[in-house]
């Protein structure tokens, strides 16, 4: 009994699509992890499942810092060539099917999307560290005790690292005289 090849398109029912996921996830892993090893490679595969969980699986004596490092030092030029030849094998491999090769791209608005919707994090980010820093600045405004607890912690380490910095400075002090 032979394989039959599988005609590619989007599974509707979410029980199969997950199925299908899991099962299929298990072989890329084990790619993945073959070619770490054998060619040792820094290889990161990040994918989320139909229902949103993501996976992680990072090559091996690496962490993703390390391997998200790496691909920061690129300079921009040496990204986009790298994702054009990446976009070319794409189409080459899907010539012959009926995968449309265009939804692995994306376009001037999706790309403009993705960084309005990075920027848009960013933003929420800053506005988060400014209340915190507010709530330093007007502890007696802070109506959530988790805060106040965290708040209280930060003050007792720095009291603690001041302290120890008297005393040296004490020392140091006693022993020139």
């Amino acid at each position: 009994m032979g394989r039959r090849k599988l005609r590619i398109r989007r599974l509707e029912s979410m029980k199969a699509r997950q199925t299908k996921y899991s099962k299929r996830k298990i072989g890329l892993l084990k790619k993945a992890k073959e070619l770490a090893v054998l060619c040792d490679t820094d290889l990161s595969l990040l994918m989320f499942s139909p229902t949103g969980r993501p996976s992680l699986y990072v090559g091996q004596n690496n962490d993703l810092s390390t391997v998200l490092e790496r691909l920061s030092k690129l300079s921009i030029e040496d990204r986009e060539e790298r994702r054009g030849y990446t976009m070319k094998l794409l189409k080459k491999i899907y010539a012959n099917s009926e995968v449309d090769p265009r939804n692995f791209s994306l376009d001037r608005k999706d790309v403009l999307k993705v960084q309005e919707d990075h920027l848009r994090e960013l933003k929420e980010k800053l506005s988060e560290k400014s209340r915190i820093l507010r709530e330093w600045k007007n502890p007696h405004n802070v109506k959530d005790l988790a805060q106040i607890n965290i708040m209280e912690e930060h003050l007792i380490g720095s009291l603690n690292k001041i302290r120890i910095k008297k005393r040296q400075l004490i020392q140091e002090q006693q022993m020139e005289t």
